[in-house]
């Protein structure tokens, strides 16, 4: 970190093409000479798995109309080029955090200065919906401003591309590239409302109706006996699921009526996320009041999904987000004609439970794997248009079913996880029981995700340095279990310790570690890209017998997680 850039690139913000007001904020910045003046300005905000998030506020390393405007610029002038004789097309969406509405009129203002049609949401819609519009509406192009479950600070930027997922190689590089190459004072903020459109009531319903047909696929049964309680956690889902569960039969559906509103602040949570249990306790309390089947909450922009079910004492248990996505990927298995399809496979990323193998080679399928985020799930139907893709999804509360959305989405989830339930207690069972016989056929897996976090400048170098720490230096043991392979995704390297045998990984590069130990536990260390984070993804396995040891062996494998910990001091 250089003081003198810092400075530099500050003092370029004090003067024209800026506002007199970022201009203000600026000097009172460079003045107070503290940290929050440092980390506005000592790097620009970068892209990472889901997109470019940051803290709202003036500077290069925060989030404003000026690096949006710069971004859109760029990606104007990128999307121009690439069509030169066509009319481009972009949608635009934002969800409820502060500031999303005024951003994204920004963001179309200088998409349509440079000539481009913009369809933009009138108000706050869900990311799913965005990425369904781009497809949809025949565009080149999308952005959705959100921030995720990041804190009521942050905002963020995510691109798609024309398939409706989100950018992979190689336009993200040349885009970014563009950017790189856009000066502030290039930005045209002078927007065209004739090139603007807002999307109506009809573009909802086309969604909602899509969805229906991917997720409501258990037969002829009784939806309106499944009692419901659904959180949108302050967020923008409420604006779509409670309909789309609605038309598809299930009419015994509770709200939580104190988290229904749209709220930056997420008033009644610490932390807007549904994977964890303490975003759905006011869900999980009203379940108990009303003795619900299932609780389902998504985070702020709609995306992600929590889903809660009885266990075998009647209490309220949230799945991880690795057991939603084998009980939801095996229900869709079973109630799938896969002879009628082409190839059929489904998706998974490298730090998701290893379990989705097991449960594609009994189904006779494909499972292919990718970086973390769901645009590497995207991009497989992009690569394999002679394939069939069934449904996918990543151990972050995250799914996707069939491909008419090529993000995940937790409108459709919500929708296959009622009916995944509502069909186990139609047949006298329920969504736990049958995960436990999945257990039983494949092994019972235990998966744990821990984050480590680390703010600021110096959270970043601390953050790089136990990546460096952990390549260098590779453990021999880890929680008294030899490493027998360690792969190593930065250099696309796989290293065989029993074999003694060096293998290239055909995955695309990515900081992350991985590390198998003898008794075929998995350990990876990742960074995150769109939080100040290091993450450790761990998964144990053993063998299941009896479905009333099952409590036994949880406690075992946890134990064994506890060990594993232990060996990093965490």
């Amino acid at each position: 970190m250089n003081k003198d850039h810092i400075l530099k690139t500050a003092q370029s913000w004090t003067h024209e093409p800026f506002d007199e007001a970022t201009i203000t904020r600026t000097l009172a910045l460079i003045t107070a000479d503290n940290d929050e003046f440092k980390e506005s300005f000592y790097k620009d905000l970068e892209f990472g798995t889901g997109g470019m998030r940051g803290i709202m506020g003036v500077g290069t390393n925060r989030i404003n109309k000026y690096t949006l405007g710069k971004n859109t610029q760029g990606l104007s002038k990128y999307l121009t080029e690439q069509f030169p004789k066509e009319q481009v097309k972009v949608a635009i969406a934002y969800d409820c955090r502060h500031n999303s509405k005024e951003l994204a009129q920004v963001v179309a203002d200088v998409f349509s200065a440079n000539g481009i049609h913009v369809y933009l949401f009138a108000e706050l819609r869900p990311t799913p919906l965005l990425s369904y519009t781009v497809k949809a509406k025949g565009c080149h192009a999308g952005v959705v401003l959100t921030a995720s479950h990041n804190p009521p600070e942050y905002n963020g930027y995510k691109v798609y591309w024309q398939d409706g997922g989100q950018l992979v190689p190689p336009q993200d590089q040349e885009i970014l590239d563009s950017i790189g190459s856009t000066d502030f004072s290039d930005i045209n903020f002078n927007g065209n409302p004739k090139l603007i459109e807002f999307l109506t009531e009809e573009d909802d319903n086309a969604f909602i109706e899509d969805s229906i047909k991917a997720g409501r696929i258990a037969g002829d049964i009784d939806r309106s006996r499944l009692k419901i309680v659904f959180t949108s956690l302050h967020g923008t889902s409420i604006t779509l699921l409670p309909e789309t569960l609605k038309r598809a039969g299930y009419t015994d559906l509770h709200v939580v009526k104190e988290q229904a509103f749209p709220d930056g602040d997420f008033p009644t949570v610490s932390s807007p996320n549904p994977e964890e249990p303490e975003a759905l306790k006011m869900a999980v309390d009203l379940a108990d009041k009303i003795h619900a089947d299932i609780v389902i909450g998504t985070d702020p922009d709609g995306d992600r999904l929590g889903v809660a079910v009885r266990d075998n004492d009647g209490n309220m248990l949230l799945l991880n987000g690795n057991q939603t996505m084998i009980a939801m990927t095996d229900f869709l298995l079973k109630q799938t004609d896969l002879k009628t399809l082409k190839n059929p496979f489904i998706g998974s990323t490298i730090v998701s439970t290893p379990m989705m193998h097991d449960l594609a080679r009994s189904y006779d399928v494909e499972c292919k794997e990718g970086l973390t985020g769901f645009k590497w799930i995207a991009k497989m139907i992009e690569d394999y248009p002679g394939q069939d893709f069934i449904g996918g999804g990543e151990e972050s509360f995250g799914y996707m079913v069939g491909d008419f959305v090529r993000d995940k989405d937790a409108i459709t989830a919500a929708l296959l996880a009622c009916e995944m339930y509502a069909f186990a207690k139609a047949n006298n069972s329920t969504t736990y029981k049958e995960l436990i016989k999945l257990y039983l056929t494949h092994g019972c897996y235990q998966e744990k995700l821990v984050s480590l976090v680390k703010k600021g400048i110096s959270g970043a170098e601390e953050i790089k340095q136990m990546m460096v720490n952990l390549r260098e230096n590779p453990p021999a043991q880890i929680g008294g279990q030899d490493v027998t392979i360690i792969e190593d995704y930065a250099a696309s390297t796989r290293i065989n310790k029993q074999l003694n045998k060096n293998e290239r990984i055909n995955i695309p590069k990515a900081n992350v570690l991985i590390f198998y130990l003898a008794d075929g536990s998995k350990i990876a260390a990742r960074p995150s890209g769109t939080e100040p984070k290091i993450k450790f993804y761990i998964s144990v396995k053993t063998a299941l017998h009896e479905v009333e040891n099952y409590t036994n062996v949880r406690a075992q494998l946890e134990e064994k997680i506890k060990g594993i910990l232990a060996s990093f001091d965490m």
